[in-house]
């Protein structure tokens, strides 16, 4: 399992900028992905839902303006951007700062400094950049959303709060009773537990369209469900 707010997209094609921000980064507890330039650092920002995105300004391929541009405009994300930049330019900027950015850091800066930027930006965004997520599955309770491999599911209301509960508990054995307690708040006597397996039923069909392991939601007989983790 896996709480958002550890992964970092790092988009920058110096390498050795590049390497020395990883270093502070790990020795901070945080996963770094690397990307060499906007282009690679799109594809990345699609397949791993990075819980913050660091890129420099002036990529090849891509520039971090407009990287910074397709992350608010087309991907619909909120998650927190920091704009590295050689420039000095008081509007660019602020042009960043419009795009979206929540940070501008210049050319050259403190590693240590990056570091304790990065973590205030998360302590101020925690409630948008927390996620759960395991093998590919992810659930951001803030957002009422939920993915697999990138691709949205298209869950009900009572569907995604039975996945989230679920992955809330991994390996703990939820009872029929626990869960419509969940989904159907101070509604238990208009609801059959029955109704809870149909949800099951849906939501595994779901995750099977979207190739999405199944075999994570266990039955157990006679007692209930319980999220299981390989």
């Amino acid at each position: 399992m896996e709480l958002r707010g550890k992964n970092i997209l790092l988009v920058e094609d110096d390498q050795k900028i590049r390497q020395l921000i990883k270093i502070y980064l790990e020795k901070s507890g945080f996963e770094v992905i690397e990307a060499e330039d906007g282009e690679e650092g799109q594809r990345k920002f699609e397949t791993y839902d990075p819980c913050f995105v660091i890129m420099d300004l002036m990529m090849p391929k891509q520039t971090g303006e407009e990287l910074c541009r397709r992350i608010r405009s087309e991907w619909k994300s909120d998650v927190p951007i920091m704009m590295l930049t050689a420039k000095v330019d008081e509007q660019e900027r602020i042009n960043g700062l419009q795009l979206g950015a929540d940070d501008y850091v210049t050319k050259p800066f403190s590693p240590q400094e990056l570091v304790l930027r990065v973590e205030t930006i998360l302590r101020r965004t925690a409630n948008r950049c927390s996620k759960i997520s395991y093998r590919g599955l992810t659930v951001k309770p803030f957002r009422g959303e939920a993915k697999c491999n990138g691709a949205l599911l298209p869950l009900t209301k009572h569907e995604f709060r039975l996945l989230h509960f679920l992955m809330q508990h991994p390996g703990q054995i939820l009872s029929r009773e626990q869960i419509l307690e969940e989904l159907y708040p101070n509604s238990e006597k208009l609801v059959i537990e029955r109704t809870i397996d149909v949800h099951v039923s849906k939501l595994r069909e779901k995750l099977a369209e979207t190739e999405c392991t199944t075999e994570c939601i266990e039955t157990i007989r006679g007692m209930g469900y319980r999220f299981v983790i390989y």
